[in-house]
């Protein structure tokens, strides 16, 4: 089983708010997942922070051999720079 961590979009029209999960690639991205590691908001309105990212599960995940996707790379970036 090729184990990805990727994004999966929630939210509303023009008001996009992903999930940063970890899931089968072979699954639908919205579909069933193992774990939800964090969230991602690309344009943060009022208390809203940009990532919250459980580094350390993160970290867990791909030690074991899940592959994290360009875009969930960029955001574990951004989780590590606080």
């Amino acid at each position: 089983m090729a184990v990805v961590i990727r994004l999966a979009r929630m939210g509303s029209k023009h008001d996009p708010k992903y999930r940063i999960t970890v899931a089968d690639s072979r699954r639908y991205v919205t579909g069933k997942f193992l774990e939800v590691l964090g969230t991602y908001i690309p344009t943060p309105k009022g208390n809203d922070k940009k990532v919250v990212l459980d580094l350390a599960k993160t970290e867990e995940w791909i030690k074991k051999g899940a592959q994290p996707t360009d875009r969930v790379k960029h955001v574990i970036k951004l989780a590590q720079a606080k």
